[in-house]
């Protein structure tokens, strides 16, 4: 896999921005843990091998298990996730992978047992967030790795 371009030179500004708008989650109503599992499926759902690789990789570093990393894509089957961990999961896939009759009440019904108002809207701009940076990478071929060093992810020891 080749990059096509790249866009943090093409459009400095605007990746700028976007970089900001993602630190920001550090300080939302979302703790890190479930931050780190809904980049991670949201990527997984996309194809995003660039951001599964990175978010994995950051997962580790937060103190993740490797099991529950590996049960990810099986959440559902899994037992290791709590109820507030599987909302998450359930609100990133919906909204990853928007129905065409948008979002079920069932499933929007569930997620508010488990969240707040403030906690669900923080989760909707997460989600939102982690679909812009897949596309981009799946767009433009971000290779897995290549900026490991610049975030700080080769302190993972999964290199």
């Amino acid at each position: 896999m080749t990059q096509r371009i790249d866009y943090q030179k093409q459009s400095p500004e605007l990746f700028k921005k976007f970089v900001e708008f993602s630190l920001a989650f550090k300080n939302s109503a979302i703790e890190e843990s479930v931050r780190d599992l809904v980049d991670i499926r949201a990527s997984q759902i996309n194809g995003c091998a660039f951001c599964v690789d990175m978010h994995v990789k950051e997962a580790a570093i937060h103190g993740e298990r490797p099991l529950r990393l590996h049960h990810v894509a099986i959440w559902r089957e899994s037992t290791l996730f709590s109820p507030r961990e599987r909302a998450a999961l359930a609100w990133t896939e919906i909204l990853t992978q928007i129905p065409a009759q948008g979002v079920p009440d069932d499933v929007y019904e569930h997620v508010r047992t488990q969240l707040s108002e403030k906690e669900l809207s923080d989760l909707t701009f997460l989600v939102m967030s982690i679909n812009a940076w897949n596309r981009i990478n799946v767009g433009f071929r971000l290779v897995p790795g290549t900026y490991d060093k610049a975030f700080g992810v080769d302190k993972s020891g999964l290199s």
